[in-house]
C-alpha cells in the first residue's frame, strides 16, 4: 500500500469506478443465467500488494472456471471512497462480487442491498457487522495471527517489558482481530506491560508521530506490534528517527516488497505474512458455487506465515506478495 491520497471528493471516486476498471481476458454478456459468469473484485484498495496478490489468485482461478473478472478499488482504504465503486458495479450487473468491505458498518447496507438484488456477495479479507447476506466469508484468521505478532515479540525479548499496538483505524474487522489477539497474549503473560493501542489513521507519518511521542512518555519500550502495512512503514521511521533501532523490535503484519526490505534491512525483525492468493482462489470457487446454486462455505479461514531474516531466502520467500501478476 504505497499511495496516500489526504483527500479524494465522492466525485473523484465516482470517476475512479469507471476509469480504474480493468478487466481480464475475455468477455462476457452478463447476468446470473449468461453461460460465462461475470465476476467483479472490489479491492479494500487499489494497488496495495496484497489486494494485487489476492487478484492474481482472482484471475487464476476465475480463468480455470470459464469466468470474466472486473477489478477495481478506490485510492484509499475508505468507505466513502469504496461506496461509489460498489455503487457503480452493482448498476452493471455482474453474477457475483468478491469486495473486501472498508468499514463493518458502512459497507454493510450497500452490500447487503446487492444481494438483495440478486449478485452473489463473497466478502474476501475484511467482513460487515452481519454478513449474513453474503454467499461466504473468505479471511486469514487474523487473531491468530494477532497471537502469534506477540509471540514473535516475546520471542525477542524473552525477559519481557512494555510493548504497545500501533494500528490504522478501529472498525477495520481484520485490524480489530489482529489487535485482539496481540493484546490477549501480552496481557495473559505477566512479563509484559502491555501499554494499549494507539490509531494512526492508515497514515505512515502519523504513526511514525505516534511512536516517537510513546518512546519520549517511555523510553523503554521493547516492543510494537503494527499490523498493517502503512503503520508499520511508520513505525519503523519513527523508531528509527529516535534511534532505538537496537532496543525496540517491530513486529509488522503483510510481506509486501517494502516490509520485507525493512525486514532484510534489520528495521523490522519479524513479518506476519498472509496468503492473499488463497483467499482470491477460495472466493472465486465459492462465488462459482453460489452462482450454480451449489451450497457454499459460509466462512473459511486460511493461515498464515512468520517471516524473519532467517527464513526470508528459503520457505518465507513464498509469502511474499506481488506488485503485479
Amino acid at each position: 500500500m504505497k499511495l496516500v491520497t489526504p483527500k479524494v471528493t465522492l466525485a473523484a471516486a465516482g470517476i475512479l469506478a469507471v476509469a480504474s476498471l480493468t478487466a481480464c481476458a475475455g468477455s462476457s454478456t452478463g447476468g446470473s443465467g449468461s453461460s460465462q459468469p461475470k465476476l467483479a473484485f472490489i479491492q479494500g484498495v487499489a494497488g496495495d500488494e496484497f489486494y494485487v496478490s489476492m487478484q492474481c489468485g482472482i484471475e487464476s482461478a476465475a480463468k480455470a472456471a470459464g469466468a470474466t473478472v472486473n477489478t477495481q478499488g478506490p485510492a484509499k482504504f475508505d468507505p466513502t471512497l469504496q461506496k461509489p465503486i460498489v455503487d457503480s458495479v452493482v448498476a452493471s450487473r455482474p453474477d457475483a462480487i468478491l469486495v473486501a468491505p472498508t468499514d463493518v458498518a458502512a459497507m454493510q447496507a450497500p452490500l447487503k442491498a446487492a444481494a438483495a438484488a440478486g449478485i452473489k456477495i463473497v466478502l474476501v479479507d475484511t467482513t460487515t457487522q452481519d454478513p449474513s447476506f453474503a454467499s461466504s466469508a473468505v479471511s486469514s484468521d487474523n487473531k491468530g495471527g494477532g497471537l502469534e505478532a506477540f509471540k514473535a515479540i516475546k520471542a525477542l525479548n524473552p525477559n519481557g517489558g512494555k510493548v504497545l499496538v500501533i494500528s490504522t483505524d478501529p472498525g477495520v474487522s481484520t485490524i480489530d482481530a489482529r489487535v485482539a489477539g496481540f493484546e490477549e497474549g501480552a496481557k495473559a503473560d505477566s512479563s509484559f506491560q502491555y501499554l494499549g493501542v494507539q490509531y494512526s489513521h492508515n497514515d505512515p507519518a502519523e504513526a511514525s508521530k505516534l511512536v516517537s511521542a510513546a518512546l519520549a512518555k517511555d523510553p523503554d519500550i521493547v516492543g510494537v506490534f503494527a499490523p498493517n502495512t502503512f503503520s508499520a512503514e511508520g513505525t519503523a521511521t519513527g523508531i528509527r528517527q529516535a534511534g532505538k533501532q537496537n532496543q525496540v523490535k517491530i513486529v509488522g503484519f503483510d510481506a509486501g516488497p517494502a516490509q520485507v526490505k525493512q525486514l532484510k534491512e534489520g528495521v523490522v525483525q519479524a513479518l506476519i505474512a498472509q496468503e492473499p492468493a488463497s483467499i482470491g482462489t477460495q472466493g472465486v470457487e465459492q462465488a462459482i458455487k453460489a452462482i450454480k446454486g451449489e451450497s457454499t462455505e459460509k466462512e473459511i479461514q486460511t493461515g498464515f506465515k512468520q517471516i524473519t531474516a532467517d527464513n526470508i531466502s528459503g520457505e518465507g520467500a513464498q509469502y511474499v506478495y506481488k506488485s503485479s501478476c
